[in-house]
């Protein structure tokens, strides 16, 4: 078949020489436990609900908006191996617009979820007749397999994703994907989603959720026992059971009850203070965060630390938990589009790390004579002015060219006394000094 104007074609025996990767203990398909044998005991992970929960969902958001609200830069070095930026006509379009239905910003936050979400993102080329990349399509990660051959080659099995421009199952080499994956316990083609270790403290937020909402649905009036004066008949209590539950308890809960012969109701349930409702909310959202290395207040947990310094805390939230993200992504694209080794992509991560204004402008002040007046205005979006392409210092401040020819005199510091003239050099200028004053006298007389 053709994909993107190439020929894929598999013969029936390579294919089956083929076998799929392990994506855990159990093979691709694998169920999602939170420990060994929890699913036979009902002890399962619902994929769905781990997602709706409030500190994964925030999570996972923060970190696809913060990365895909970076501008992809496309840099060179040049000869002093030094990066800057630059446009290249066979790589600039495809950053710039990847496909014909999403923009850079949808186009990198879905790279980023779907590796979040599912440990794995899968990036289809699509190449023009000279073999330059000129589209990129995130795939759905369920819809491929990878598949390794006997001699240890890579593949991947593409199922139909008409959006993603397969129109039918497909086995294509690996250097058609950009194969982004990380926490690749098992296999190395095979990456971890974070659901994987705070799949479980997810599901207890919602379970307790859960229980909370149905209670305050249900008036909050708390369940509880129906006892007797004295002793009652097995039927009679099997009555009565029968008769509570099906009128007041569940949704019918907090309903009128009329008792008689002396029973009484007895509540059961604990409070709210006793089973610490908001402490397990918390705590689980806190285990959510640190299988993410997002800090807790960045999604509301707890209040923002103290330290009067914004800069700071951005690093340290892009240092623990973005900073493998994006070089992830940026080593990814050099090798998928084919980048030789003097050009590459990089993150633009000023509008990520900004400084307060009193910080940056404290920065810029100590930056004079490394940064030039036109490049401190670009930190600040102002336009360059006329002579403020070099760096600039003060007057007393010397090039270390001129102190260098300082040192080389014989005496650089002037601690020598000047030697005085001698008697007989003195006498022959005075004598000098004479005639010249003498000569000026009789051209002065003459002209009288």
């Amino acid at each position: 078949m053709r994909l993107f104007g190439m020929d894929i074609t598999r013969s029936r025996a390579a294919q089956k020489s083929m076998s799929p990767v392990s994506s855990g203990r159990r093979g691709w398909w694998s169920v999602l436990e939170s420990y060994a044998g929890a699913w036979q005991q009902n002890v399962e992970i619902n994929y769905d609900s781990v997602l709706s929960n409030h500190a994964d969902f925030a999570c996972r958001t923060l970190i696809a908006s913060d990365i895909s609200k970076l501008r992809i830069k496309l840099v060179a070095k040049d000869g002093d191996g030094i990066w800057t930026e630059t446009s290249n006509p066979a790589y600039s379009p495809v950053l710039r617009k990847p496909n014909s239905f999403q923009n850079r910003i949808q186009f990198m936050e879905a790279w980023v979820l779907s590796k979040l979400q599912r440990g794995n993102a899968y990036i289809l080329k699509q190449r023009d007749g000279r073999g330059v990349v000129v589209k990129l399509y995130v795939l759905d990660p369920m819809l491929v397999t990878p598949l390794v051959s006997e001699n240890g080659s890579v593949f991947y099995q593409l199922s139909k994703d008409p959006l993603g421009g397969v129109e039918e199952s497909v086995i294509v080499p690996a250097r058609e994907i950009i194969h982004d994956r990380f926490n690749c316990f098992f296999h190395p083609l095979v990456g971890l989603s974070p659901i994987f270790a705070g799949g479980l403290a997810a599901m207890q937020g919602i379970a307790v959720q859960n229980d909370s909402t149905l209670f305050f649905q249900n008036g909050a009036r708390p369940g509880g026992v129906l006892t007797a004066p004295g002793s009652i008949a097995q039927d009679t209590a099997d009555r009565l059971k029968a008769y509570w539950d099906a009128n007041f308890s569940g949704k019918n809960s907090g309903k009128v009850a009329v008792l008689g012969d002396g029973l009484k109701y007895e509540a059961m349930r604990a409070k709210a203070t006793d089973s610490q409702l908001i402490e397990q909310l918390k705590w689980s959202g806190e285990v959510v965060c640190s299988t993410y290395h997002v800090p807790p207040y960045k999604i509301g947990l707890g209040p923002v630390p103290t330290a009067n310094n914004v800069q700071s805390l951005n690093v340290e939230y892009y240092s623990q938990c973005l900073q493998v993200l994006l070089e992830s992504i940026e080593l990814c694209l050099d090798e998928g589009l084919g980048m030789v080794e003097t050009i590459g992509t990089e993150f633009d991560t000023d509008n990520l790390l900004r400084m307060d204004s009193v910080t940056q402008m404290e920065m810029l002040d100590k930056s004079k004579g490394i940064m030039s007046p036109n490049e401190q205005r670009k930190r600040l979006e102002l336009k360059p002015k006329p002579g403020g392409d070099s760096p600039m210092l003060q007057q007393q401040n010397f090039s270390l060219e001129a102190l260098a020819k300082r040192d080389a005199q014989a005496d650089p510091f002037g601690t020598v006394p000047a030697a005085t003239p001698e008697p007989a050099e003195a006498a022959n200028d005075n004598a000098a000094e004479a005639e010249a004053r003498a000569a000026l006298i009789e051209i002065y007389k003459g002209l009288r």
